[in-house]
């Protein structure tokens, strides 16, 4: 936690430089409740060193925060997944291009209690799981528990790149999309995932890489478990990028741009580490 230790030793004499700042430059970030974290600690460690900018961050999911910058309401979208073709057709309508920034690469654990004795699961297992063809967990070397299945909101980048790689799958050549059962809760946050399984010795919910704590248990995915190493070296199964979007490429010199590179950093790498993500760049 180097970072958040120089952050309290600079808070005071950055705050300082904030009440003196006449007019601060506004930078708005909205989306993903995954990228929130980083985006917040990124914006405490821009605004501590540049106080006449001052940036607010939403966590609205990355379906909102794409709709936020495709309506001008947003400077960033951040998103735990890529837009999709409709987002880009609706911003090439009106006259807007959005960029890509991959700021850091994340895996999605599978979260259970810590009392389940279960440990690894294969993705069949799981896609089974949530489609609701596998209900009890003694029916994969759990206790003779009825499954509580936790998934995230439909409007989650985090729930689209699950429901990619888990619930989509090939059958004799053709691409099958199954569906999550219909007694599954949805709930608006990783956040809330972690919280709903920690408070349920039943249940299995998944999040971002950055959400596993002692809390929970994560489990092995076709025997692979979830870390920085397993994920930054592709073996863990349920993985993805992490981005910020913007309305065409940042001018250079740009708060924007500054912003959106601070990943690129020695220090954004030590942000992006110390939150639990995997940073897309090496020091």
């Amino acid at each position: 936690m180097k970072f958040f230790r120089k952050i309290q030793l600079s808070i005071v004499v950055g705050l300082i430089g904030f009440s003196n700042a006449v007019l601060a430059e506004e930078i708005t970030i909205d989306g993903s409740t995954t990228v929130g974290p980083v985006a917040k600690a990124f914006a405490e460690y821009y605004m501590l060193r540049n106080p006449d900018v001052n940036i607010t961050v939403s966590e609205s999911g990355s379906g909102n925060g794409a709709k936020s910058l495709l309506n001008g309401v947003c400077d960033i979208a951040s998103m735990s997944r890529f837009m999709k073709g409709s987002e880009f057709k609706a911003a090439a309508e009106n006259g807007l291009m959005p960029v890509p920034h991959v700021m850091a690469m994340d895996g999605l654990p599978l979260m259970v209690h810590p009392s389940n004795p279960v440990s690894d699961l294969t993705v069949e297992q799981l896609r089974k799981i949530f489609m609701g063809e596998i209900r009890n967990w003694n029916q994969v070397g759990g206790p003779n528990q009825k499954i509580v299945v936790i998934s995230r909101d439909t409007n989650s980048g985090t729930y689209e790149t699950f429901y990619k790689l888990i619930m989509t799958h090939q059958v004799d050549g053709k691409k099958v999309k199954e569906k999550i059962m219909s007694g599954a809760e949805y709930v608006g946050s990783n956040g809330a995932v972690r919280q709903r399984v920690q408070n349920t010795p039943s249940a299995i919910g998944y999040a971002g890489l950055g959400f596993v704590d002692r809390s929970i248990k994560a489990l092995k995915v076709n025997g692979v478990y979830p870390d920085q190493e397993t994920v930054s070296s592709g073996k863990y199964p349920v993985a993805r990028p992490l981005y910020f979007f913007t309305n065409g490429y940042p001018k250079l010199g740009s708060h924007v741009h500054a912003f959106v590179t601070i990943h690129l950093t020695e220090e954004g790498q030590e942000i992006i580490e110390d939150i639990g993500f995997v940073p897309v760049t090496q020091y």
